[in-house]
């Protein structure tokens, strides 16, 4: 089990120095989980990390898991199990396509397997087909209790204290971990989830299914820009300045909201003179190759 636990995580916390944010009198920090490793970075290895440990433990050959066609998820587990050591197979959302991430998926042994929207909606159905002795199934994006532990550790890495943690969120679970770890801190921190979904106060029924209390988290739900994987130019404008400026790299569909409504939300004043913002980078960067068109230059 030793092996499991060598994987190497380098994940510093980086100030973003910037005149617009000395102005307002607040400091800016990253949490550079995008540096954890190229495929299985950010929050898809704090995902991942217990399901593999606990495959491990039940001595399962296989994980089997599911996703869309641009899916970073379907990416980390891939390589994750070639890594440690599993076969893969996910079912893939919609009709049979060929691109950049699900190409790397093959690359990493994972099996493809497309099904209709329909029969996605129907997992449980699905996961009959694999359920055998031999298979381990993670839920889409990582979803459950276990990648609640993952991400719960984060909060003890931390190096510095923080007035507010900034996250992105799809399904609650990673938001759910880091109040979690707050809680188990008692850290006065607060935390803040930006859903890149439309409606996304939805996200406070997940998190509370994973037996967390959403109560403490401040929900910022106008920064969906139409819904997911959706843009807008001042979207696209403001991510192209802030990598030229930065030198760090982030998309358009989960981490661009998020330093967006960051940036947006300091320019109007929301924080107190002072206060230190740290915003958890994520990863998932492979998700740019499917929205490159969209950016003009």
């Amino acid at each position: 089990m030793d092996y499991m636990l060598s994987f190497d995580i380098h994940s510093p916390e980086q100030e973003i120095h910037s005149t617009k944010y000395l102005a307002k009198g607040v400091r800016v920090f990253v949490k550079r989980d995008d540096l954890i490793h190229p495929f299985i970075s950010g929050n898809k290895w704090r995902k991942l990390k217990y399901h593999l440990i606990e495959a491990k433990r039940l001595e399962k050959k296989k994980l089997c898991t599911f996703g869309g066609a641009w899916s970073n998820h379907l990416l980390a587990t891939a390589c994750a199990g070639a890594l440690f050591g599993f076969k893969t197979k996910a079912f893939v959302r919609g009709e049979q396509v060929n691109n950049p991430v699900l190409s790397l998926c093959q690359v990493y042994g994972m099996e493809l397997e497309f099904v209709s929207r329909e029969s996605y909606r129907n997992k449980e159905e699905l996961k009959s087909i694999v359920k055998d002795k031999d298979t381990f199934i993670i839920e889409e994006g990582g979803f459950g209790p276990l990648a609640l532990n993952g991400c719960e550790e984060l909060i003890y890495e931390l190096a510095n204290k923080y007035n507010h943690l900034f996250v992105a969120s799809g399904t609650g679970t990673t938001t759910a971990g880091l109040q979690k770890g707050l809680n188990n801190s008692n850290l006065t921190t607060t935390l803040h989830t930006v859903p890149v979904l439309k409606n996304g106060e939805f996200i406070r029924t997940e998190i509370e299914s994973l037996g967390v209390s959403s109560q403490q988290i401040e929900f910022h739900t106008d920064y969906h820009f139409g819904g997911y994987a959706k843009s807008k130019p001042e979207l696209l404008e403001f991510i192209k300045t802030f990598v030229a400026q930065t030198g760090i790299l982030i998309e358009p569909t989960y981490t661009g909201k998020l330093f967006y409504a960051v940036d947006d939300l300091i320019q109007k004043d929301y924080f107190r003179p002072n206060d230190k913002i740290l915003i958890l980078h994520t990863g998932g960067l492979t998700g740019f190759l499917g929205m490159y068109e969209r950016f003009t230059f």
